[in-house]
């Protein structure tokens, strides 16, 4: 009964949703206050409706009703709770419900704290935001309903993706979601602005703290996803390239470009027409993620599904919205003339550049990720892009994107000077060659990717510094702390998210570059050393999980003769997937990973073993957790709240 009243909240969703993008936007246009209120109250109550109905399906899972083709398909009685749970979004219908509840919560959050907004552009952005409820609410009850049941239950389920069965994959994809569909609201804004011909330094300012709460979401997803990849695959590696990697990767990376696009529209009421073309660029590359994801055109480890029915449907999404709202940016180009003018060296010219960097890096990614595909439908051939072009293909942006960032934060709005600029920052580039130099005497051999990338991590932490401190005038120290702790709050964040940027940006060269890898096999009792450490491999073992069987290897690690660590890697089989997995062990440090990896037995009674020496692995995944800090400290700025209304109140007094 629970499951088929989540099935008709869900159609009484759609009907809602429709309500929704229909009334407000004819009663924005008709100037009707009465319609423009209807979409409020709409979009709560497609939340609650669709929460029921995410609600139902849990419930499902964790009484593991056999009845429903989605739990039979994705669980099973022996899986821990933890995965059953998980499980509702393990798959391709369940994770179409949680995007549309995500969905639905945005343009709930719209609605709630939309009250300092214009009604009609109100009204207009909780219309756009119902319209794509109503696409993908259409998709999910045509396609791939999640509450079809089965005639003749079975007694068990099929169980869930064992790679699927750990703790980062049931955090990982809910924190994707809310940054790809947090940026639906960008695209809702540009498209109400655009349809209401009104682009000015009040929606910057209302843009942005949406674009930033999805920014800071898409920066944990990614870097969950990324540490999973670290230790569950077994390749030891924190990024691959892989399609559904890049389909996350190529809307930060534009979300990124329009949170410092919207600074220009708010400060300067310039840049209008790229900022409003990022907002929709942004949400149209989460749908192209989407079809990656969902179409099965491109092979993934993580692909949800193998459907071109439902790729054509999501194409179709894709089409609409996207042709629909550049054909609408087209015709409404006289209304984005930017009004403030800035010379060619300025802070202005500086987010032009990095907009641009973050945006061809961007296009280098698709270009990159769609292309076997292209040759596969052109010329009929197999091609692979892996590694080695992305990183000779994005690399080179990413070091002139860490160059020009603390110069340009330096730099003065409208008018300025580069040797003004770089005046407080001889002492970082100080700091950053020398750091460069040691790094190249202390290495032997080797290629110059550590040292360099160590000296453009600095040159970035250093000039966030920098930056920070120049905003706290001049005179005594004391006046100059005090004066800090007054700053406001975008200002601190802006700092730490560029830090962790530059933290981000040397952990990453420095593993690459740095990193020891052996691969040997071992006998059972027999000792081998890498990188001054001693270890043993004292025992395998099998092991019986709650739902899997494990062959566990315990492993000593030792240095001059003292314990640093026990470690048991695993290689675990899935018997009712009939799938193996492989579960690293890792010995994690501040400076450095001890990654031990167990193969298969030999036939001389040996085992295969990889062990991997990774420098500053941990730094990667912490540089994410600052990028993700100084955005939710920016989002915490009082100007994000206050500024907007008072502008709005500003405003009506001098219409008066």
């Amino acid at each position: 009964m629970i499951v088929e009243l989540g099935h008709f909240a869900l159609i009484l969703a759609l009907c809602v949703a429709v309500v929704q993008t229909v009334v407000p936007l004819a009663g924005a246009h008709l100037r009707r206050p009465g319609w423009m209120a209807l979409g409020e109250p709409a979009a709560v109550i497609q939340v609650l409706l669709i929460g029921f109905s995410f609600a139902a399906l849990t419930y499902a899972f964790v009484v593991s009703d056999f009845s429903l083709r989605l739990v039979v398909a994705n669980s099973h009685t022996m899986k821990p709770m933890i995965y059953k749970i998980s499980g509702v979004w393990g798959n391709h219908e369940g994770s179409l419900l949680l995007w549309a509840l995500i969905l639905a919560l945005f343009g709930a959050c719209v609605a709630f704290f939309g009250g300092n907004l214009p009604p009609t552009l109100r009204a207009r952005v909780i219309g756009v935001q119902g319209s794509i409820g109503v696409a993908f609410l259409l998709f999910m009850l045509l396609t791939s309903n999640p509450f079809l049941r089965l005639e003749v239950p079975p007694f068990n389920g099929q169980d869930l993706n064992p790679l699927l069965q750990d703790p980062g994959l049931a955090f990982h994809p809910p924190f994707l979601y809310l940054g790809y569909v947090g940026l639906s609201v960008a695209f809702s804004f540009a498209v109400a602005a655009l349809i209401e011909g009104r682009v000015d330094a009040a929606w910057g300012r209302w843009v942005r703290p949406w674009t930033l709460a999805a920014w800071i979401f898409l920066t944990i997803g990614i870097a969950l996803g990324s540490w999973w990849a670290y230790y569950e695959l077994g390749w030891g590696g924190f990024w691959f390239w892989d399609p559904v990697e890049n389909a996350s990767f190529m809307p930060w990376l534009l979300a990124a470009a329009l949170l410092h696009s919207a600074i220009v529209v708010e400060k300067r009421e310039a840049l209008k027409a790229w900022t409003i073309l990022l907002a929709i660029l942004a949400f149209g590359f989460s749908l192209i993620g989407t079809f990656i994801v969902r179409s099965g055109v491109l092979t993934s480890v993580h692909a949800f599904a193998n459907d071109p029915e439902r790729g054509v449907f999501i194409l179709l999404i894709l089409g609409i919205f996207m042709g629909g709202a550049l054909t609408l940016f087209a015709l409404r180009a006289g209304v984005m003339e930017a009004k403030g003018i800035f010379a060619p060296v300025s802070r202005e010219s500086a987010l032009v550049a990095n907009n641009l960097i973050l945006a061809v890096s961007c296009f280098v990614v698709f270009v990159g990720t769609i292309w076997p595909l292209v040759a596969e439908m052109l010329w009929g051939q197999t091609l692979s892009v892996g590694e080695p072009f992305f990183n000779a293909a994005f690399t080179p942006f990413m070091v002139v994107l860490a160059l020009i960032l603390p110069v340009g934060a330096l730099m003065p709005w409208k008018r300025g000077r580069i040797g003004g600029a770089l005046r407080p920052l001889w002492p970082a580039g100080v700091l950053a060659v020398a750091l460069m130099a040691l790094a190249f005497a202390l290495q032997t051999g080797g290629s110059a990717l550590g040292p360099v990338g160590l000296a453009l991590g600095a040159w970035v932490v250093f000039g966030a510094i920098t930056e920070i401190w120049t905003r706290s005038g001049r005179g005594a120290l004391a006046g100059r702390f005090g004066r800090l702790t007054r700053l406001p709050r975008g200002d601190w964040g802006k700092m730490v998210a560029h830090a962790g940027f530059g933290v981000t940006v040397f952990a990453c060269s420095a593993m690459i570059a740095w990193q020891t890898e052996d691969i040997r096999t071992v006998n059972i009792g027999e000792t081998f050393t890498m990188r001054g450490y001693d270890i043993t491999l004292a025992a395998v073992d099998r092991v019986e999980g709650p739902n899997y069987l494990s062959t566990m290897a315990t492993m000593i690690v030792e240095r001059d003769n003292a314990p640093v660590a026990i470690l048991m890697p695993e290689k675990r089989v899935y018997p009712v997937a009939n799938m193996p997995t492989t579960e690293a062990a890792i010995d994690y440090g501040i400076w450095r990973d001890l990654y031990l990896v167990i193969g298969d037995a030999q036939q001389n009674g040996s085992w295969a073993v990889r062990s991997y020496h990774k420098p500053f692995a941990n730094w990667i995944w912490g540089g994410a957790i600052l990028m993700a800090l100084g955005g939710a400290i920016s989002l915490a700025d009082r100007r994000f709240r206050v500024a907007a209304g008072a502008r709005r109140r500003s405003n009506a007094v001098a219409a008066e």
